[in-house]
């Protein structure tokens, strides 16, 4: 079928299309883990107040394990949703989407890191930590 017969066929309320601006590139990162803390609430240096938290994932065989850990930053208003956020507890397993970006800096021994930060865009609890007895 031809090119042209094909767009014909479709209906045309199945197009994809994106309001936001374009852009010409970005790396989004997918992460199910645990939250190693209880997020943190920190105010910029602007004065508006941002969510940082991190998150721990876990592969190999049971008897060795390595942990990856991934710092995640939330710039979720104030209201109901950073309030969810906030209060969600160390443990939670979580799933997050986020636009991911490399930074780089010099450590207090002066060694050069790098570091993989993910700015949060969508966030599901999977199972909140049980309670302790």
């Amino acid at each position: 079928m031809s090119s042209f017969l094909l767009r014909r066929a479709l209906p045309t309320g199945i197009r994809a299309f994106s309001t936001s601006a374009p852009r010409s590139s970005f790396a989004k990162m997918t992460i199910i883990g645990n939250l190693a803390d209880t997020p943190e609430l920190v105010a910029t240096s602007t004065g508006r107040e941002i969510l940082k938290y991190t998150i721990g994932t876990s592969s190999g065989p049971r008897d060795n394990q390595k942990t990856s850990w991934f710092k995640v930053t939330s710039f979720a208003n104030e209201g109901p949703q950073r309030d969810f956020i906030a209060s969600l507890d160390k443990g939670t397993l979580v799933y997050v989407e986020g636009e991911a970006t490399m930074s780089q800096y010099q450590d207090s021994e002066g060694k050069n890191r790098s570091s993989l930060n993910i700015v949060q865009q969508k966030l599901e609890v999977l199972s909140k930590k049980k309670p302790q007895q």
